[in-house]
């Protein structure tokens, strides 16, 4: 991935500084706005902390610049500070569907499996796990016989046998495919597997990462009790 934009950046600065109590170093931020971007590669983190990405450097000043100019934040000698202006924003952007801050917390394959079972029983589906073949089914309801979705949950092993059986499914009820991967990066493999030897499901699979599917699960729990006044009768 390329440096993100200034802009990108600016919401998660007021996050981080609100989460901290108000105030920081920005010799600090640059490192725990890190986590708020889960696709940088291991080689452009490595540069931040080595204090070597000077684009990054360069789009958090930037973004601290357009925050101190709307009143949102001051910069003094390093040190960065919410204003009530600020404060009032951060608590703003924290309301509602959450902005997530991705952590480098290990899941496991079982803890994605039951974040799955339960985004389908929030969204009014009937859930499955582990069955016939498939790590989560999901179905219209109890009594249908259709697989409306499929999900298979990648943390090691063979992808392409977890192409294979989505294929399976596809073929034999048009079910919707979707691939979760423990880490974004395992989407490269996925994709050359995908180019050449299932180009069946290029248009119609949907592949996650766990991080991904994690930040879905949190979001849909924080709105689940509304959800059905906007989607059912």
């Amino acid at each position: 991935m390329s440096i993100p934009v200034f802009t990108a950046l600016e919401a998660p600065i007021l996050h981080e500084l609100a989460a901290i109590g108000g105030k920081d170093d920005v010799r600090f931020l640059y490192n725990r706005l890190i986590s708020y971007f889960p696709t940088l590669s291991d080689a452009e983190i490595s540069k931040i902390k080595e204090g070597k990405e000077n684009r990054w450097k360069s789009a958090v000043q930037k973004a601290g610049k357009m925050l101190d100019e709307r009143n949102l934040i001051t910069r003094e000698r390093g040190i960065w500070m919410l204003t009530p202006k600020g404060i009032e924003a951060a608590n703003e952007e924290t309301s509602g569907i959450i902005i997530n801050k991705s952590e480098n917390v290990s899941l496991s394959h079982v803890e994605i499996q039951k974040m799955i079972y339960e985004i389908g029983e929030i969204l009014g589906y009937f859930s499955a796990l582990e069955f016939e073949y498939y790590d989560v089914i999901w179905r219209e309801n109890a009594k249908s016989l259709r697989i409306s979705h499929v999900f298979e949950v990648q943390s090691k092993g063979n992808i392409d046998s977890a192409f294979a059986k989505l294929k399976r499914a596809f073929d034999a009820q048009r079910s919707k495919p979707f691939l979760i991967l423990a880490s974004e990066r395992d989407s490269k493999r996925a994709q050359k597997s995908l180019a050449m030897e299932f180009r069946e499901l290029e248009n119609v699979i949907t592949i996650l990462s766990f991080v991904e599917l994690r930040k879905i699960h949190e979001n849909l729990k924080a709105i689940g009790e509304y959800l059905p006044r906007f989607l059912f009768d």
